[in-house]
């Protein structure tokens, strides 16, 4: 089976997703482009424009919608309570590593066509609650 046809056998339901986002404030958005075009940029636009502080993680710029951009989920001073991610799902073995070094993330979210169930049960076994092949801003959207 082809990593990009990995069906999600770690995943929460709609009622968790609900209090998930209930409880954020904080989202770091990975992959977040400055381009307006691309889904990263729409989406970390609506959750900003819904009340959510947005944190940048982009490899260039000073600044995207507003906030400080952060190369890496290392470099954020304070508290992340979602890792929204917009990476190939090869790379979230390493998200879920620098999630769980820092502690503080409770939620790992791999956007709509991401999916890695050993990353995502790696998060879970950490403690945090996943959420794979998922729009954030369509299950916002739905629930609120």
């Amino acid at each position: 089976m082809s990593e990009e046809c990995e069906f999600p056998t770690v995943n929460s339901n709609r009622e968790e997703i609900k209090a998930m986002f209930e409880a954020t404030k904080t989202i770091a958005v990975l992959g977040l482009s400055p381009d307006e075009s691309k889904a990263s940029h729409r989406v970390a636009k609506y959750l900003q424009s819904v009340g959510f502080q947005i944190i940048p993680v982009y490899p260039k710029g000073d600044a995207i919608l507003g906030e400080k951009v952060y190369r890496s989920l290392a470099e954020i001073p304070f508290a992340v309570d979602m890792v929204d991610i917009f990476r190939k799902a090869k790379a979230l073995d390493a998200v879920a590593d620098a999630c769980i070094a820092r502690g503080d993330v409770k939620y790992f979210w791999a956007q709509q066509g991401i999916v890695n169930n050993e990353a995502a049960g790696k998060a879970e076994e950490a403690g945090m609650k996943a959420v794979q092949n998922s729009c954030t801003m369509v299950e916002h959207k739905a629930l609120f």
